[in-house]
């Protein structure tokens, strides 16, 4: 198995009839430890190890992706050749083909990793679940499931193609996450709090884990002894931060540009880049260049260097997301969000870090602009339609605030509305912008992506607060 770029370009040049208009070799090996301590109990435990290629061939807007786990040049190039025929007889549909095959290298970081956690014992990871599990437990009687995950990998990726670009990436990611429920018998209350990487075992060094674990019981148990929260049309206030969820969920999808094509518009941005979508308090990044962030790499997964994208600048809609594929099509540069899950994926077009920029106002005026309304401290789980932006999320952790102070916790609140309209009437945007560092995962097509997210304390002057959604599901953490 190799990882050489002098490999993959030989490779790249035996196939060179058939390249298309485009041909891209994309080389991974990846290791990765998972440990889920759940009610106490060792629930998984794995360590393990896969390696793989994918070829992909242009023929006009049509693509085609052919996969294996053979590194031999002979199968690189077999690889190369069925691309081709693939995409050559369906060129001009703009389809993406996708066929298996199946039967060492160092690269310049983004980030410096001090701990490689493959140099990490095995039962050091067992021990931070198993902390975790203790201290939360220790927080009271009512604390009935206390579930604690730990995660490690390590991916390595080259990337050739046929425009002489060579590219190669390493990026080391260390997850640790808890779920907490809390009962009185007829109640039930969860709480999850994650940190997350690019990063080594150092991102989970100390007491960190169990600081968490806390923080994650003492929320569930607050929310389990508040009241419930009163529904109607009212103010929020995001606490910076946490809120970023919503920027990531109901609005970030939206300017991911296969959403937006010319032949295909689904998203209630398509075609409206420099128009004014939102007040203009608001500006929106999507960086992918912020050393040790989740979301961040040094080449997304087509060997475009990461980039710092402005989507939206004081209100007018700026830029798109791209891959190659999706900037062929819009007659732009690619800028460098081309991700995948693995060599068996095709790329498309992701989010990295999104969050939304500082603005001018005072956060603890923000709080004293509110006559009666909700602050929200933590984010939970949401459905949204990417193509209307209409969204319902569940809060994890809200207060009251009553004639401009901070109130009584509430519980079982949700908010409902349009990400797209929301944006429009954002009307205070604090001056404490902060990413997070939180174990988000988003998914898309059936492929997951590591992604950070975040703004600053913002008001929304009305928006529908209810009671929980039966049968909500989580799409973020």
């Amino acid at each position: 198995m190799s990882l050489d770029p002098n490999d993959l370009v030989a490779a790249l040049n035996e196939g060179r009839s058939y390249w298309g208009d485009f041909a891209e070799i994309f080389a991974e090996r990846r290791t990765d430890t998972i440990v889920v301590l759940d009610d106490g109990r060792l629930d998984k435990l794995s360590a393990g190890e896969e390696a793989g290629v994918g070829v992909r061939i242009f023929h006009g807007p049509t693509s085609a992706y052919v996969y294996t786990s053979d590194f031999s040049r002979d199968a690189i190039v077999e690889a190369m050749r069925l691309a081709s025929a693939a995409a050559k007889q369906r060129a001009g549909t703009g389809e993406t083909l996708v066929a298996s095959l199946d039967r060492g290298i160092t690269p310049t970081p983004l980030s410096v990793y001090k701990q490689l956690p493959d140099s990490i014992p095995l039962s050091d990871k067992v021990a931070i679940v198993r902390n975790a599990n203790r201290i939360a437990r220790g927080l009271g009687a009512e604390i009935r499931q206390v579930t604690a995950s730990y995660q490690d990998y390590i991916q390595d990726v080259t990337i050739v193609n046929s425009l002489e670009e060579v590219a190669q990436d390493r990026r080391v990611q260390t997850v640790f996450s808890i779920n907490v429920v809390a009962s009185d018998g007829t109640i039930l209350q969860t709480a999850n709090e994650s940190t997350a990487a690019l990063a080594g075992f150092e991102q989970v060094a100390g007491d960190l884990p169990e600081r968490y674990a806390r923080i994650a019981g003492e929320r569930a148990l607050r929310m389990l002894r508040a009241r419930p929260a009163p529904a109607g049309t009212m103010p929020i206030v995001c606490a910076a931060g946490t809120g970023g969820v919503l920027i990531h969920e109901a609005i970030g999808h939206g300017m991911e540009a296969d959403f937006n094509l010319p032949n295909k518009p689904m998203s209630v941005f398509a075609g409206k880049v420099g128009q004014l979508v939102a007040h203009p308090k608001v500006t929106i990044v999507d960086d992918a260049t912020i050393p040790n962030f989740r979301g961040s790499y040094r080449y997304d997964d087509e060997g475009v260097p990461g980039q710092r994208r402005l989507l939206i600048e004081k209100g007018i809609l700026r830029n798109y997301m791209n891959d190659r594929k999706t900037a062929r099509e819009l007659g732009v540069a690619p800028n460098g969000g081309g991700r995948r899950q693995s060599f068996r994926h095709t790329p498309m077009p992701r989010m990295t870090n999104t969050f939304m920029l500082s603005g001018d106002d005072d956060p603890n005026a923000i709080i004293r602009s509110v006559e009666h309304g909700l602050l929200i401290k933590q984010m939970g789980g949401g459905q949204v339609n990417i193509v209307s932006g209409d969204f319902v999320f569940n809060i994890q952790e809200a207060y009251l605030i009553e004639k401009g102070q901070i109130a009584e916790p509430v519980r079982g609140a949700t908010v409902i509305g349009n990400g797209p309209a929301i944006l429009k009437i954002i009307d205070l945007v604090g001056n404490d912008s902060r990413l997070e560092s939180r174990a988000g995962m988003c998914g898309k097509d059936g492929q997951g992506a590591p992604v950070g997210f975040g703004i600053p304390t913002l008001r929304v002057p009305e928006i529908v607060v209810g009671g929980i959604v039966p049968g909500m599901t989580e799409t973020m953490r």
